[in-house]
């Protein structure tokens, strides 16, 4: 007897895939000693976006989550999913911090560490290793599986000798598209226990199907852990269900031994959560059985579905899937995964928007060129890349990417001062700035009270009540959705005024010092009372207008070219300002040389499809 061993994804991928990441703790709470009860391998529960989404959207502390969630289940190994050296961020992050993230993500709980990188760029993932084997957790490395002319199974056996050299305990096979068949999943998982010699953890998710057949032919090749999720937040874009993948190996020489009634019982307190929160379940459709075709992960579907939602241009998802494989060959064939799918798919839906292919380009895909994300899996195409870096060079292929990045813990400390009371505070605030300041801020010790004001309904917040964030986003939309031009929240010695164009912090008593959640100074303006005359301007001057929903600003990024004030003379290609769109900066250029006569958007901003945004004349 082999008994197959299984990780529990309920508690990070499954939501993440399934639910947007809104799973609560509270959801949580009442069902997480019997997962403990059950036996897993581990519990992923932490890691992915679940970090960020916490306190976006759930105003949670994502390092307390994780401590109460290691209370409630002290028997089995807690798991999560680490980005190399982004963490559980979109970009690299130094050394120093990469190092404190691991060691204090072992402290507070989190046992096994499955690291990977988008790219399969071993340089990518040694610091974070090498922290996880310093602070004696068990390092799972992971090899990101695609599809291309140039991912072979020769360069995954490579890539997962590499991973062992680094000192992998496990080798995980991530699915993360759905892209396995079962005939593929077999010989590689022989190789794998071949010529690696490690235990072999096989990841997939459901999107096209055939995840159970994967499952089965990984056990029958050798496999030791396969990753299911409870049935409620199981199938489509999820893992397969827990309780088919157990029924399906009972009497065989792989049953994993987990008790069903124990499993359906935790089913049933899950499938009580997704009715009450009126949740979908997971479907196969044909769009997701496609993914043999187009190779578009589930979650990055769901994203690309929500981008173009928002550009009011849903009915353009063909396109965007048909531009996607293009975009994806001219710059090397990467692995589509965060962040690499964000990034290629945003390319895709502004060559598709824009109708002019790569006039727009975000910065994250300029750094992805340059090489800062880490080496291209193949070539890109020459023409592409001189188009983008112009007169830049790409980094040395001697150059480890995150060597680059100089964020010093103690700077970051020095700069959130005394909103941090411990070391976890710090590294929330490194990875996500404006989100953990904002979290920080209203989660004060002896908050004083705070007055909500909208119109003539007034609510008080008793002395000691930290103020839901939550609320102050519902404010933020009432706000953007109305006519309402602004609500004010009092709090202690300052006003938190939502207002059109944004959020914005003064002192009570100097209106005038304001500072949006973007962090960009500005007077705080009256709000508008009446919509202003047109304004008559000469034939010769010529629109520049914005190709996406998005933020407006000035600068395109910190330390470049000043602003582009009225009477500055541009020359084409020149960057005139970045759009923040669907996630990426997207720097907007000059179709030729011209002077501006007019700058129409104010700085950080809202701007929809169509705005004018700058009026120049060509010279």
């Amino acid at each position: 007897m082999r008994p197959i061993r299984i990780t529990d994804t309920t508690l990070r991928d499954a939501h993440q895939s399934l639910w947007a990441t809104r799973m609560t703790l509270a959801d949580m709470l009442p069902i997480l000693p019997k997962m403990d009860a059950v036996g897993y391998w581990s519990l992923e529960v932490w890691g992915g976006a679940t970090f960020d989404a916490s306190l976006r959207f759930l105003d949670e502390n994502p390092w307390e989550r994780l401590r109460v969630i290691k209370k409630h289940c002290p028997k089995t190994p807690l798991q999560m999913l680490l980005r190399g050296q982004n963490l559980v961020g979109y970009h690299h992050y130094s050394d120093d911090i990469a190092r404190r993230f691991v060691h204090a993500s072992k402290r507070n709980g989190i046992d096994v560490f499955r690291i990977f990188d988008a790219l399969n760029d071993i340089r990518n993932v040694e610091i974070t290793a090498e922290a996880v084997k310093e602070c004696g957790a068990h390092f799972e490395g992971a090899i990101s599986y695609t599809v291309s002319p140039v991912h072979t199974l020769d360069t995954f056996i490579e890539y997962g000798q590499a991973l062992k050299e680094l000192g992998a305990d496990t080798i995980c096979i991530k699915d993360m598209a759905g892209m396995l068949t079962p005939f593929r999943t077999e010989k590689m998982v022989h190789a794998l226990k071949t010529e690696i010699g490690l235990p072999v953890h096989v990841h997939c998710h459901y999107i096209g199907g055939m995840a159970p057949m994967n499952y089965l032919k990984a056990a029958e090749a050798g496999a030791d852990i396969i990753d299911t999720a409870v049935v409620a937040l199981a199938f489509g874009n999820s893992q397969p269900a827990v309780e088919m993948i157990v029924a399906a190996l009972k009497e065989s020489p792989y049953d994993s031994g987990l008790d069903l009634d124990l499993l359906f019982e935790i089913a049933e307190y899950w499938e009580a959560v997704r009715e009450s929160k009126k949740l979908k379940r997971g479907v196969t459709s044909l769009l997701s059985m496609e993914v043999f075709s187009h190779q578009v992960p589930g979650g990055m579907m769901s994203n690309l579905i929500s981008q173009l939602e928002l550009q009011k241009a849903a009915d353009r998802l063909p396109d965007v899937l048909a531009e996607i494989p293009k975009v994806r060959a001219e710059v090397g064939y990467p692995p589509l995964v965060t962040p690499l799918s964000q990034i290629v798919g945003t390319q895709a839906v502004l060559n598709v928007l824009t109708g002019r292919r790569w006039a727009v380009v975000p910065q994250e895909m300029k750094d992805y060129i340059k090489g800062l994300y880490g080496k291209a899996p193949g070539p890109m195409d020459p023409d592409i890349v001189a188009r983008i870096l112009a007169r830049e060079q790409p980094l040395a292929p001697d150059i480890r990417p995150g060597s680059l990045v100089t964020m010093a813990y103690d700077d970051v400390a020095a700069e959130i001062g005394e909103l941090a009371n411990s070391e976890e505070d710090v590294l929330m605030y490194a990875l996500f700035p404006n989100e953990a300041r904002e979290y920080l801020t209203l989660h004060q010790e002896g908050a004083e009270s705070a007055v909500f004001m909208m119109g003539e309904e007034v609510r008080t917040v008793t002395e000691g009540e930290p103020v839901d964030v939550n609320q102050i986003r519902e404010l933020v939309k009432i706000v953007e959705l109305s006519d309402i031009t602004e609500v004010t929240v009092e709090e202690g010695g300052a006003k938190i005024t939502v207002r059109k164009g944004g959020v914005f912090v003064a002192p009570a008593e100097a209106p005038s010092a304001a500072l949006s959640e973007t962090g960009v100074s500005g007077p705080v303006t009256a709000p508008v009372e009446a919509a202003a005359a047109p304004v008559e301007r000469p034939s010769t001057w010529r629109p520049v207008i914005s190709p996406m929903v998005g933020t407006f600003y000035r600068s395109p990024a910190p330390g470049a070219d000043p602003f582009v004030e009225v009477g500055t003379q541009v020359d084409e290609g020149q960057t005139l300002c970045i759009l923040e769109a669907m996630k990426l900066m997207n720097e907007i250029s000059a179709e030729e040389a011209g002077v501006i006569r007019d700058a129409c958007a104010a700085d950080a901003s809202p701007v929809e499809y169509g705005t004018v945004l700058f009026y120049y004349e060509p010279v």
